[in-house]
């Protein structure tokens, strides 16, 4: 992967230039959601901020080991057709509080490339056995006006463009049903005008405050036929917008699997032995700093 890997200042310099040319390309999101989040997309690679929130904008070095970064994909991605350095470009979903009071906002730029990719071809041969469609993302840094930090993150969960946008929607009973549930990616449920979130067995696993839901992660686990890993919990509260406490691996992606996760190095790879693989706009996921995780 160290050969394949590109240097971080010229994906950083492509991803200020995707934003005027190439972001909105490719979208596919339903029709009243997908120039909003085009022209949001913008405004963050080009580090248009606008911070009016208690605590310090982040200037570590680092982030916090199992820190929680939920964020949205603002271009869709294509194995085969992306090729090895390509950027890829994510926004933060909302707020993300650290341990000391530092904070990084909502809507700033979460930058990667891609390292691999591959689409699928099929094999008409008897009994063959087919080559998977892959695609390899790494996700290197937050970058804003006078932020850059570089990262090394796993994906927690991940949630294709349909589910990612009815978790952001309240879901109405009936007609009589004027505020709706907020659904989580997993599961977990809250009222819209509530200070709470609920399991699916009732049980209180998060709250939610002014600038988004903030729970402590409860441990997983995410195992298909061709791929697996452990969700490991935390004793101190992550940022999770819409995604469960619980939320572990890929939400409503059909064939595709995800057989690394990034825990190892921060490359993630997706893969399918039926098509080729394709990472929405509007898909959302729940990355996790890697380091102390058992």
């Amino acid at each position: 992967m160290s050969e394949r890997g590109q240097d971080s200042g010229r994906i950083f310099r492509a991803s200020i230039s995707v934003a005027g040319r190439n972001l909105c390309q490719g979208v596919d999101l339903p029709m009243d959601v997908d120039r909003l989040l085009c022209s949001k997309a913008i405004a963050l690679v080009l580090g248009i901020l606008s911070v009016g929130i208690s605590g310090k904008l982040c200037h570590a070095a680092a982030l916090p080991p199992s820190t929680a970064i939920p964020v949205l994909f603002t271009h869709t991605i294509e194995a085969g057709k992306a090729k090895p350095g390509d950027v890829v470009a994510a926004k933060t979903m909302q707020l993300v509080r650290l341990p000391d009071g530092q904070i990084l906002p909502k809507g700033i730029a979460v930058v990667g490339h891609v390292i691999d990719s591959r689409s699928f071809v099929f094999n008409p041969a008897p009994y063959a056995t087919q080559q998977p469609s892959y695609i390899f993302i790494h996700f290197d840094r937050i970058v804003a006006k006078g932020l850059d930090i570089p990262l090394n993150v796993s994906v927690r969960a991940l949630a294709n463009t349909i589910v990612s946008y009815e978790a952001s929607t309240p879901h109405y009973a009936d007609e009589t049903d004027s505020r709706g549930t907020m659904v989580q990616i997993g599961g977990d449920q809250y009222s819209p005008v509530g200070k709470e979130l609920l399991s699916s067995d009732g049980d209180v696993v998060g709250y939610i405050r002014s600038h988004g839901v903030f729970a402590r992660l409860i441990a997983n686990e995410y195992l298909t036929r061709y791929a697996g890993f452990r969700c490991s919990s935390t004793n101190t509260e992550q940022s999770v917008a819409i995604f469960s406490a619980s939320a572990c691996g890929l939400y409503s992606f059909d064939s595709i699997y995800m057989p690394d996760n990034g825990r190892d190095g921060g490359t993630f790879r997706l893969e399918s032995r039926r098509q080729t693989v394709k990472l929405y706009a509007g898909s959302a996921a729940l990355l996790q700093v890697n380091g102390l995780q058992p």
